[in-house]
């Protein structure tokens, strides 16, 4: 479910910037180092044009048959704002989490245990 989730927050970050074929998207998304395969992102694209956070025209294509290029709604970006947000939050608390931990790891070696002195060896 996260992983959606960053999915679709990284589909409507690029199509925010601009109309989007679903080709250039899987570009950028590998180019990013995100592994994404068409047949993951085209039911994602079906699921926010259904929920009408995107939508697209066809595009006449010299060299095939009409390319549909996707664009938010204003509904889609309310949704990446939201997402963004979110998306912010949860790398706030993760970085954190994450720094607590080597605050913590290091100040360990600094402190250790004492014996319980109502223990026998």
């Amino acid at each position: 479910q996260m992983r959606k989730g960053i999915l679709e927050f990284c589909i409507l970050s690029i199509i925010r910037r601009g109309e989007a074929y679903p080709s250039d998207i899987v570009d950028e998304m590998r180019g990013a180092n995100l592994q994404i395969l068409e047949g993951t992102l085209y039911p994602l694209l079906t699921r926010l044009k259904n929920a009408d956070m995107l939508t697209y025209r066809w595009v006449e294509s010299n060299s095939g048959p009409p390319r549909k290029y996707f664009s938010l709604t204003p509904k889609g970006e309310e949704f990446y704002l939201e997402l963004q947000a979110t998306w912010n939050e949860l790398a706030n608390a993760v970085n954190t989490l994450a720094s607590k931990k080597e605050s913590l790891a290091s100040s360990a070696g600094n402190n250790p245990i004492e014996p319980d002195p109502n223990t026998s060896n």
